[in-house]
């Protein structure tokens, strides 16, 4: 079983910058890639970043370029940092990672982001 606890959400004002962590306890060896996604009201929840063993990363075209994703196996945690937001951005920020082989997902409780002036 894995447990995974987000932190680092808020209220910031627009143009700022916020950094989320996600810690992976429990039977961690068998995890791989770690996601974060967002789900703002009324919206289907959407892939914002996904970072690979390797530390290869992807990102959503909305957030590209303002988001980075990045991971300290050490640690189990992964971190999303998130700058020039915007009130777009507001959602609940939930970490996402899958068990190999069978690719079971888990997921966190999620983090209220707010872009706000």
């Amino acid at each position: 079983q894995v447990q995974l606890e987000e932190s680092g959400g808020g209220l910031v004002q627009p143009g700022g910058s916020l950094m989320l962590s996600c810690r992976a306890s429990g039977t961690t060896d068998t995890l791989t890639r770690m996601a974060w996604y967002r789900q703002a009201p009324g919206s289907r929840r959407e892939l914002v970043a996904t970072i690979s063993n390797f530390d290869s990363t992807m990102y959503s075209d909305s957030v590209k370029g303002r988001f980075t994703i990045s991971r300290d196996n050490a640690k189990n945690t992964a971190y999303l940092r998130m700058t020039s937001l915007k009130p777009e951005d507001t959602a609940v920020y939930f970490c996402n990672t899958k068990r190999s082989p069978d690719g079971y997902e888990y997921w966190g409780q999620g983090t209220q982001v707010t872009v706000s002036t």
